[in-house]
């Protein structure tokens, strides 16, 4: 998945910063129900990885409750995540 290209589908544009709050709350929307609908585990992942990125990400236990492997990867990028933003 390209980041632009999920940004500019769910926001209208690839630049958060141009990004009205009613846009960005309606863009937060549809990236959830696509997040809870979705099937296939790699694009599940990567609309999580998204929705943490924008600080709308559910916890992994919550997200990935059903399928232990997302669960781990998603603690683990976290974790990695939180290590950099100290470094």
């Amino acid at each position: 998945m390209d980041l632009d290209a999920l940004l500019t589908h769910y926001f209208g544009t690839d630049d958060l910063d141009a990004i009205d709050p009613a846009a960005r709350a309606e863009g937060d929307h549809r990236l959830a129900v696509d997040f809870g609908t979705e099937r296939e585990p790699s694009r599940r992942f990567a609309l999580w990885s998204l929705m943490e990125a924008l600080g709308t990400a559910p916890p992994p236990s919550e997200a990935f409750e059903k399928d232990p492997t997302l669960r781990k990867a998603a603690e683990d990028y976290l974790t990695l995540a939180w290590k950099l933003d100290r470094g």
